[in-house]
């Protein structure tokens, strides 16, 4: 009986095709918009790229040890994978060295999670300096040059016409320059240089001589400003006494002193070579940097929080409290047990200042106070500040949940990009980067060729086989090995695009083994339908009932070397894991297409008299299938067979009358039996027979 994928093979082919179709044109897309190419990318050795040795150190100065060096290519290798680079290979050398070869161009962010030591911190916020002492004075020296020029330039008999203009500008431009409370105070400072300038030109005697222009004011010092900014006391002298304790916590002003708040102030943090990180000690105050450049330097508390006690973190669309999802992107963060009692402690500190903070309100001229300060935490990763921030004003309570949701004004970049700092930021050695480099492919093109070549050579022999042993079926099998490799090709590059996956040559291997696979499911199902054909079934009955049976052992086959393929890419690294990764796409692929296109074209060439009625070289012929019953092919074909198996049964049954009547010709006659009536007898009984011969 038919079945109902007999009645409409064309669906499943259709599907196949219009699957094929909206990939190659997704992929033209993506290659036209500059988003990928054609090709899929080539791993390290066969293309090349970046290789970076790094050297450990321990923070505390202790013995470095292999189970740290494992947990640091560990690390590492989580940070390369979450950044969408694939096929990267991380090893040891010379015993603690660590290599990270990353193929072909490699981002600067992949780079940067490669070298930095990447020891993650949350630290308290005590102070928050907009501008270093050389960029403060800067503005101050400027202020009073323009003071002391608008002074020199102005009538004496106007002196109310000058006043205002020469003390205004340099005072926006001491808001851009140096912002912050003590940036307040040194505007102050060269406020009061303009007020004098302008207090000589007023008190000259009116109708005098224009007097001489006034010599330009001594230039102000980064020294003298980091010191004026520094001196808290007032004693003109740079302490290293702390600071009068404000509180009992890691945010008190008792972890800093005079020197650290100068060397703050002497710290520019828009220089390339302070945003480069470095180890801190986590149980003191310290310095950080901003680490986007913008030339913001916080001095923090010793850390609350080690970014080993970080159980997750994802970035993600921002949820409401209603439930509904926006279009700001954020990252979720979620702590550990020791994490979730120590923010615990750290939100209800932070809480207690913001509220101080609002409940004080800010300075006269917008200044944030000391305590909006502290009301901030930072998260720190190898001594540069990712991001500092305070509580939302809808939080009302410390979070004891360990359930934190980072804002911002995030890209989806740059959330994906701290949800990764702050998910593989914490390992147990900080790293020195001992050489970084351009390196050639190990193998190369040409061994690509060579690979792509054996596989062209295996491929020939195996239609010779197929033409050999299947003859006109061949056409299917081979039609299969085509759609499966077309495709394969068109997964791998679309993988290659969206998850940054890199064909090796361990890779191109297991496309090779592909076509074993694919040719196995072929030949499971075509005997199969052999042998449903010997039971006596017609072709098409043979075809969907040989498909039903082949159909179990094809996914059994397809599922074993599916979780073979599994368990390999999750045991084993480099290369290994490429092939791992290829041999499962194509068994994947190689269920697809004898679902969707070999089984429908077995369906549909039976419609074709050529297979239909079993030609010779159709491999479908009585003789190769072995046929018990010539009926399995059709009305016309068991109409000849009929016809020659009927004459030759009238020729077997003539011979053997012949052979009859010559037996009973050669007996010798019984006694009694020669009269004329046998005679007569004998005679016309003869001729009665031969009558009926003829």
């Amino acid at each position: 009986m038919s079945r109902k994928q007999t009645k409409h093979p064309g669906r499943r082919l259709l599907t196949l095709l219009l699957a094929v179709v909206v990939g190659y044109s997704a992929l033209a897309f993506g290659t036209a918009t500059h988003r990928t190419t054609m090709t899929p990318g080539l791993a390290l050795d066969l293309e090349g790229g970046t290789q970076i040795i790094l050297t450990p150190t321990t923070t505390d100065g202790s013995e470095i040890t292999d189970e740290n060096v494992n947990e640091a290519i560990e690390v590492i290798r989580q940070r390369v994978d979450a950044s969408g680079v694939s096929e990267a290979q991380i090893s040891r050398q010379g015993g603690q060295n660590i290599v990270v070869s990353l193929p072909g161009a490699p981002s600067p962010e992949t780079l940067e999670l490669v070298r930095t030591s990447a020891v993650l911190y949350f630290r308290p916020v005590i102070r928050i300096i907009r501008g270093s002492a050389a960029a403060l004075a800067q503005v101050r020296n400027q202020i009073a040059a323009q003071a002391a020029s608008a002074a020199a330039s102005a009538p004496a008999t106007a002196p109310e016409a000058t006043t205002a203009p020469a003390a205004e500008p340099p005072a926006d431009q001491a808001a851009e320059g140096a912002q912050g409370s003590e940036g307040a105070q040194g505007s102050e400072g060269s406020e009061g240089a303009a007020e004098q300038a302008t207090q000589a030109a007023e008190g000259a005697p009116e109708g005098a001589a224009p007097t001489p222009a006034p010599t330009a004011p001594a230039s102000v010092t980064p020294e003298e400003v980091a010191t004026s900014m520094a001196d808290i006391n007032g004693d003109g002298a740079i302490g290293s006494d702390p600071l009068p304790a404000t509180s009992q916590d890691n945010s008190s002003d008792s972890w800093i002193t005079e020197q650290l708040l100068y060397d703050a102030y002497m710290t520019d943090c828009r220089a390339p070579d302070n945003l480069t990180g470095q180890a801190q000690d986590p149980s003191v105050a310290v310095i950080s940097c901003a680490k986007d450049g913008s030339g913001s330097t916080y001095i923090l508390g010793p850390a609350d929080i080690a970014g080993t006690d970080i159980a997750n973190a994802n970035a993600g669309l921002e949820t409401t409290d209603q439930g509904t999802t926006t279009n700001n992107w954020v990252v979720s963060l979620e702590f550990d047990k020791e994490g979730t009692a120590a923010f615990a402690e750290v939100s209800k500190r932070l809480l207690a200042y913001r509220d101080k903070a609002a409940a004080a309100g800010t300075s006269q001229n917008g200044v944030q106070s000391t305590d909006s300060q502290k009301a901030q935490f930072a998260i720190v990763l190898d001594g540069l500040t990712i991001m500092a921030s305070g509580f939302n004003p809808s939080v009302s309570g410390p979070i004891t949940d360990g359930r934190v949701q980072i804002t911002g004004g995030f890209t989806q970049a740059q959330a994906k990009t701290l949800a990764n700092q702050l998910s593989f930021g914490s390992l147990p050695l900080t790293f020195t980067v001992q050489s970084e480099q351009q390196i050639s492919a190990t193998l190369g093109t040409e061994q690509l060729r060579n690979g792509l070549i054996a596989g062209l050579v295996g491929f020939l022999l195996i239609i010779v086989y197929l033409l050999w042993q299947y003859r006109g079926l061949a056409v299917v099998a081979v039609a299969s090995l085509i759609a499966a490799a077309v495709t394969t090709y068109l997964v791998i590059a679309l993988l290659s695009w969206s998850m940054g996956y890199r064909l090796s040559l361990a890779g191109v291997a297991g496309l090779i083994i592909s076509i074993g696979i694919t040719m196995d499911s072929f030949i499971i199902y075509f005997e199969r339908v052999r042998d449903e054909v010997r039971h006596g079934r017609t072709l098409v009955a043979a075809v969907d009932e040989g498909w039903t049976h082949a159909r179990r052992t094809i996914i059994v086959s397809d599922a074993v070397n599916l979780v073979a393929a599994v368990v390999l890419y999750f045991l084993a690294v480099g290369g290994v894991q490429g092939f791992a990764f290829t041999l499962g796409v194509t068994t994947v692929v190689d269920l697809a297409v004898i679902i969707l296109f070999t089984h429908p074209m077995m369906v549909q060439i039976l419609r074709i008299r050529f297979f239909g009625q079993g030609h010779r070289l159709s491999g479908l012929d009585p003789e190769h299938l072995g046929a018990r019953s010539l009926a399995a092919y059709g009305r016309g074909r068991q109409a000849a067979a009929d016809a020659v198996v009927g004459s030759l049964a009238r020729r077997k049954a003539r011979a053997a009358e012949r052979a009859e009547d010559a037996d009973a010709d050669a007996e010798p006659e019984p006694p009694g039996s020669t009269g004329p009536a046998d005679a007569d007898a004998v005679g016309a009984a003869t001729s009665g027979k031969d009558g009926e011969g003829k």
